[in-house]
């Protein structure tokens, strides 16, 4: 019985900083480390037949890129990413502070 557990664990062993943030590019003097927010999740299980699976997977949003021209370092936000990730996040807000103030009213 191949023990997948830990073949993942050795898989994903440089999961972390290096995920999040790219490689620096120099574009024209200009340098980009482009920064993105990711998340995973992984399981598994067996049972007393010896039967064994799991699973796993992950996802990443760019959210923008830190650029240095010079002297001078900023983050630029990726504007597209932010608005498919906001824009959700302020209707679910919304909601729910609407349904506490209807709760606090009755």
């Amino acid at each position: 019985m191949p023990n997948f557990v830990l073949d993942l664990g050795k898989q994903v062993t440089t999961y972390g900083v290096t995920t999040v943030y790219g490689e620096q590019q120099d574009v024209d003097g200009i340098r980009v480390i482009p920064v993105a927010l990711a998340w995973s999740g992984f399981g598994g299980a067996s049972d007393d037949s010896g039967s064994v699976g799991g699973g796993g997977g992950g996802y990443a949003i760019p959210v923008g890129a830190y650029v240095r021209r010079g002297d001078d370092l900023r983050f630029e936000p990726n504007v597209v990413s932010l608005l498919a990730v906001g824009i959700p996040f302020l209707w679910v807000a919304g909601r729910a502070l609407s349904r506490v103030i209807r709760a606090l009213k009755k």
